[in-house]
């Protein structure tokens, strides 16, 4: 959907927002959506590393039984 937009677009929707928020409004939108993508960022990678974290234990696990079945 965001592929077909195109530079027109984003100049558009861009001067849409300047008239809607005014310039002094711009900088306190533009730092907290800065943020949000941040702490989104953030919350994703720790999400993945957890999820990694309760993978490990369980392979450890299969590798140790693979193992000891073999001897």
């Amino acid at each position: 959907m965001l592929a077909n937009i195109g530079i027109p677009g984003l100049i558009l929707i861009l001067v849409i927002v300047l008239i809607i928020f005014g310039p002094k409004k711009l900088p306190e939108i533009g730092r907290a959506v800065g943020q949000t993508f941040k702490e989104f960022k953030s919350s994703t990678k720790d999400m993945i590393e957890d999820e990694d974290d309760e993978k490990q234990p369980a392979q450890n696990k299969t590798e140790q039984i693979e193992k000891e079945t073999r001897n």
